[in-house]
């Protein structure tokens, strides 16, 4: 660390970045709270904020992925029940002192450097500061922070001290501080936020523990601590609701001194727990020191970021759009696939909308339906177990099928609040907005794109489909010649009712009634696939009768919001220019939102967010509309002007709909929403949490609205229309159980390196290496060539090339050849030629995910063609083979020797009885340590001379060359399969 001079830096100096960090310089007070949501450190299953471990101004939170709690509180003269995500106990405190002085606080001190970095690469968080005590003393402190992505059960704080001037003992007092609450939001605290109870504190070992339990959840929660260091520390001192240790660290004057804190969470919510007390201990027993913590999470969120990759033009843009991710992944892990955990729309980073699940899983799962599916699976099974409360909700209020409430928490009952405060008036009023129904279109909408990304429809995702589409069904009620859906709010949230009405709700929600029609297209789709789910021949026929008959309103040449939107007021929006909440404004000066045409965020703009224009268009004609091609622009224009923008999602939205109108303005919107958290754009809500809807929908505004990328049943198409200042974009995604690689630039799209706008399934060659990158590398070094002249040559775009070189990943079969042309090798010496691979010698992946695959998913994989194994008992004993093989009509088909093992083995001598075999395919990455494997079983038969002529269409040739005629097929009976993953 440099020199710092002894002047005291500005109370704040703002924000700086480069690509890779987020930089804070200067003490802050009043910024602490928006410090600190950004420098949340998690790994999915929890997240704690970045809240000093020793100042006055700090709001500590530390958050467990599902873990709620309810509380009744008296408002207003009412009795109301809220559900809130539990601020668990702090495990961060630790403070210090010279001889003499008090316990340092940064508010207090003599500060002559102060600085926090936080690592985006590497999910570290580092303060940094110099500090003078009372007796001229200047002491340097460096401190390292993590939340394990390796183990989601740790987190370490690293403090290393350098006496500059003075040579002595520094005290240091470490705790765990269960006197926690539920403070984060000021409009909250009129609530109850007292959800730990039954605190226990002690040690053991010389290890510190803390436990407590939530009030009416019942959920057990523990922490434990140790602490690393070379001097002898007291054993821990436990107080009713915390526990202390303190320890003195002998300071030479100019060398570094460190203690480290290491600490498990654990709640009784956790598999493979007996209680939580016990557990915590176990985990920070068995941690390893700080180093080789460190070490193991640096490699898990390198493996996060090479299929997270998303590289755009512009130092200032990529910083963002690294911090976005990150803050995305931090939330949604790997290890979330496993949780019971949704969407919260403001992360694990604050107490906001107290924790719940809205619909912002609409603008996050597209992008990681294309990255993660395994996560993205893991979302839609959040829903799909609460489908028996949606249903037991439709089926009280009258509605068949599943009625998924707007704001959803630890079991899936309706969690929105029945009264919300106006901070400008003060007062608290009613709440309506359960009436969302919308929600689950959204959640329909992420179960067909995490079809169309994967090409997988499991059963129970099926099943949450159409229950969704059974519940707009039966919302929809005939009214002359058209159906109706009545007693909604769309998006816009402003509009919860007519002016003047006694009862909530509105009647023909374009957004909903358009959506509706969407889903319930898909819903015939879906039973198609699954159809041992498929409605009744009658059901169809309804759905199909609804989706020709739904009501859209129109005026003025544009779709109309809702029916009767056309006689709302037109605002004064001079007199209200720069309100984003207009809704609170209006209320506090006497007045109601609902008496004009104003939005808070995009509504009927939301259809062409979700749909192409060419979507929209047929789906109004299907209903009956005769159309202008000019609706949709005029749409846009419409409610662009009457939109205050009061949520971060509307920026993202507008800059979508506008991505190919009105170029400029889409790029203004797109800053807008990239910078909203780190500006804080809304006035003071970020420091409440980050807004996880609109930083995943940033992403997928480069990917798919930027990109041009749709997502089709027959496959993946661009029509990339980048905007000028965004440069080059490019990204690996795993489509359809495969990883390929796209960038575009200004003048054209590509696709592993070649330039064309569609994908359907590319041809893979073998299995990846993992060293294929080495032998580019090589090869083009000794050739003396640059990247960019290899890519030339190779007819491939540098960008590629360079992921190549960088990630253990392998070309299609063309490309491959046009690249060891370009580096004057051939394809078998750039693939190892017969140089055998060394075993694996690296250490086993830390905390591996193994999955379960279904039937549906083994056959994707398999599907290519490739080597295999059969194995049989021959009558030398058990036999295991290799093989190439193809799929051909659903079997799989090989070929070997007449007269052979196979030949002579796999005959019963019974004509039309077969031997059952085993067939095993894998795929293993030893760099990633992570992959796959099938074991398919079935009835090994012999291909007849007079059905050669059909299997020969496969093209399957043999492993072991020669005149190999005899074909053998295997028809799938049993299929397993299982893959690992490493994070």
């Amino acid at each position: 660390m440099g020199t710092f001079g002894l002047t005291r830096p500005p109370r704040a100096r703002g924000v700086a970045m480069n690509a890779w960090t987020l930089v804070y310089d200067g003490l802050d007070p009043a910024g602490e709270g928006l410090r600190e949501t950004l420098c949340t450190l998690g790994n999915g299953r929890f997240a704690t904020r970045g809240a000093t471990p020793d100042g006055e101004y700090r709001t500590p939170g530390t958050y467990v992925a599902g873990c709620y709690d309810r509380l009744d509180s008296v408002i207003a003269g009412r009795t109301v029940t809220n559900e809130d995500i539990v601020n668990m106990p702090d495990w961060l405190p630790l403070t210090f002192a010279t001889p003499g002085s008090k316990w340092f606080r940064p508010e207090r001190a003599e500060l002559a450097a102060y600085r926090h970095e936080l690592d985006l690469r590497h999910g570290v968080l580092v303060r940094e500061l110099r500090w003078r005590d009372g007796e001229g003393r200047i002491t340097r402190v460096r401190q390292r922070r993590l939340v394990s992505m390796a183990d989601p059960y740790l987190a370490a704080l690293e403090t290393t001290f350098t006496a500059e001037n003075w040579a002595g003992p520094m005290r240091v007092r470490a705790t765990l501080d269960g006197r926690v609450s539920n403070r984060g939001v000021a409009r909250y605290r009129a609530l109850r936020g007292d959800h730990l109870t039954g605190h226990a504190a002690g040690s053991e070992d010389d290890l510190a523990w803390l436990t407590a339990s939530t009030c009416c959840s019942a959920i057990d929660v523990a922490l434990a601590a140790r602490i690393d260091t070379g001097a002898p520390g007291a054993r821990p001192s436990p107080g009713p609701d915390y526990v202390s240790s303190d320890h003195v660290l002998h300071l030479a004057r100019g060398e570094p001194a460190t203690l480290t804190k290491i600490v498990a969470l654990t709640t009784s919510r956790d598999p493979a727990t007996h209680d939580p007390r016990s557990s915590a201990l176990r985990h920070v027993r068995r941690a390893p020191r700080f180093e080789d913590l460190l070490a193991r999470h640096r490699a898990a969120w390198e493996g996060l970021w090479r299929r997270a990759r998303l590289d755009v033009g512009g130092p200032r843009l990529s910083r963002t759009v690294h911090l976005h991710i990150f803050h995305l992944l931090q939330t949604l892990s790997p290890h979330t696939a496993d949780l019971d955990a949704g969407v919260p729309a403001r992360g694990l980073h604050g107490e906001a909308y107290r924790g719940h699940v809205f619909w912002d899983e609409l603008f996050v799962q597209p992008w990681m339906s294309l990255r993660f599916p395994e996560i993205s699976l893991g979302l839609l099974r959040y829903r799909w177990r609460r489908l028996p409360e949606a249903r037991d909700a439709a089926r009280e209020a009258g509605y068949d099928g599943a009625m998924f409430p707007w704001q959803s928490g630890s079991d899936g009952r309706e969690e929105t609040p029945t009264l919300h405060l106006n901070p400008i008036s003060g007062r608290w009023l009613p709440d309506h907005t359960r009436l969302q129904r919308h929600v689950g279109l959204a959640i329909a909408y992420n179960v067909w794109q995490h079809y169309l990304a994967t090409g997988s429809m499991p059963q129970w995702c099926a099943e949450l489909l159409l229950d969704i589409a059974r519940f707009f069904a039966s919302l929809a009620v005939r009214y002359g010649d058209r159906y109706e859906i009545r007693g909604v709010m769309g998006p816009d949230e402003y509009h919860d009712s007519y002016p003047g009405a006694a009862v909530p709700g509105l009647a023909n929600n374009a957004y909903t009634n358009v959506m509706t029609v969407w889903l319930l297209m898909r819903a015939r789709e879906t039973a198609a696939l699954a159809p041992g789910l498929a409605p009744a021949p009658a059901e169809l026929a309804r759905w199909d009768d609804i989706s020709r008959r739904l009501r859209v309103d129109f005026h003025d040449g544009v779709i109309s919001q809702f029916t009767g939107y056309a006689e709302l007021l037109e605002l004064d929006w001079g007199r209200y220019r720069g309100v984003r909440r207009l809704d609170r404004a209006l209320e506090a000066g006497g007045d109601d939102v609902n008496r004009y045409k104003a939005s808070k965020q995009a509504d009927t703009l939301m259809l062409c967010y979700l749909l192409t224009g060419a979507e929209l268009l047929a789906i109004l004609e299907r209903l009956g509309y005769q159309v202008e091609r000019d609706l949709i622009p005029r749409t846009v224009s419409y409610y662009l002007d009457r939109t205050s923008h009061g949520s971060t999602l509307s920026a993202v939205v507008h800059a979508w709909v506008l991505a190919r109108s009105n170029r400029a303005q889409s790029w203004r919107f797109f800053t807008e929403a990239l910078y909203s958290d780190i500006k804080d754009v809304q006035g003071g809500t970020t420091p409440e949490g980050i807004h996880l809807g609109a930083m995943g929908g940033t992403l997928d505004l480069l990917q798919r609205c930027y990109l041009g990328m749709e997502l089709r049943p027959d496959g993946l198409r661009l029509d990339p229309l980048l905007p000028g200042r965004l440069g080059v974009l490019s990204m690996p995604i795993c489509y359809h159980g495969r990883q390929i690689f796209i960038d575009a630039d200004h003048h054209e799209a590509r696709v592993n390196g070649t330039a064309r706008r569609t994908y359907t399934r590319g041809d893979a060659i073998m299995t990846r290496t993992g060293d294929l990158g080495r032998r580019i590398i090589h090869y083009r070094e000794r050739l003396g060539l640059t990247r960019e002249q290899v890519a030339e040559h190779a007819d491939m775009s540098p960008g590629y090339l360079q992921y190549l070189e960088e990630n253990p990943d392998m070309p299609d079969t063309g490309a491959l050849y046009r690249l060891a042309d370009a580096l004057q090798t051939t394809v078998h010496e750039l693939l190892g030629g017969d140089r055998d691979r060394p075993p694996g010698h690296g250490p086993a992946m830390a905390n591996p995910t193994l999955e379960v695959l279904d039937r549906e998913q083994c056959l994707r994989l398999i599907e290519p063609g490739g080597i295999g194994r059969v194995a049989f008992y021959g009558s030398q004993g058990p036999m295991v083979l290799p093989v190439n093989y193809k799929m051909h009509h659903g079997a799989i088909v090989f070929r070997t020797a007449s007269g052979g093992s196979m030949d002579r083995d796999l005959r019963t001598g019974l004509e039309g009885v077969d031997i059952k075999i085993a067939f095993e395919i894998d795929q293993i990455d030893e760099t990633n340590r992570e992959g796959w494997s099938v074991l398919v079983q079935g009835p090994a038969h012999h291909v007849a001379p007079d059905e050669m002529g059909d299997v020969a269409d496969a093209g399957v040739t043999p492993w072991a060359g020669g005149e190999r005629h005899l074909y053998i097929r295997i028809v799938p009976a049993q299929i397993a399969g299982h893959r690992i993953h490493c994070i």
